[in-house]
């Protein structure tokens, strides 16, 4: 069984490879490790084998993790969906980036909530490229209607955009919806929206990594590939 520095060592063997294939630098990309059902030992293992950033979907399941990490990191990434309700528990992790907001509505109430404690957040947003109703997302057709109504809130920072592809046997599968996200980044840019930055394109998993990185991604999410299958019985 491959172990975890081995897992690492290789996807990064493949991302610097695939990124030198582009004409891309080797550092454009940042690899988030989604820890999500692992307990604080594996992080700290990942983190201690040239991880710098993890990713986590629940915030109940977080609050219990990421201030137990003994491996100093350069970023949280929060990567799931977000209840109102579960603001103000987030924000007490202090998130390097949320990755998820996906309306109007969670945008305005976690604006309200940075600024009762006088606080700004990176956030990008989320987009449903497959438009699949099962997956949380904006629309692409309101897109940048709704990034010109979040970049008048005053505490929110959107630094660009996040997508998951199709899950498919084939990963090339998955393409059409990452190049349809680009192209929505590049209209975007275009719109020149003040203070609104498409500085991290977030797409790609275990599965579709590769071809992510062909479609312009400068971070991806990745918990198999690393960690193995997720352990569902406890995260202590």
């Amino acid at each position: 069984m491959s172990s975890i520095a081995d897992n690492i060592k290789k996807i990064k063997e493949q991302t610097v490879e695939k990124l030198i294939s582009l004409g891309r630098p080797e550092d454009d990309l940042t690899i988030v490790a989604v820890t999500k059902t692992h307990p604080v030992a594996v992080i700290d293992e990942a983190l201690r084998n040239g991880i710098s950033h993890i990713g986590e979907n629940k915030v109940q399941e977080a609050i219990h993790k990421i201030p137990f990490i003994t491996v100093p990191y350069e970023g949280f990434h929060f990567i799931g969906h977000l209840q109102s309700n579960k603001i103000n528990n987030l924000l007490k992790l202090k998130p390097m980036l949320i990755q998820s907001i996906d309306s109007l509505y969670i945008a305005q109430q976690l604006n309200r909530s940075l600024g009762r404690k006088n606080l700004t957040q990176d956030i990008l947003i989320q987009l449903n490229t497959t438009a699949e109703t099962t997956k949380s997302g904006v629309n692409p057709e309101n897109a940048i209607d709704m990034i010109w109504q979040i970049a008048a809130l005053p505490c929110l920072n959107i630094k660009g955009l996040m997508t998951i592809g199709m899950l498919s046997p084939n990963p090339e599968n998955t393409r059409p919806y990452f190049r349809k996200l680009w192209k929505l980044k590049e209209k975007i840019e275009a719109e020149k929206i003040p203070e609104v930055q498409m500085k991290y394109i977030s797409m790609g998993m275990s599965e579709d990594y590769l071809i992510a990185l062909e479609e312009g991604s400068n971070m991806l999410r990745l918990g198999t590939i690393i960690f193995g299958a997720r352990n569902y019985g406890g995260t202590n």
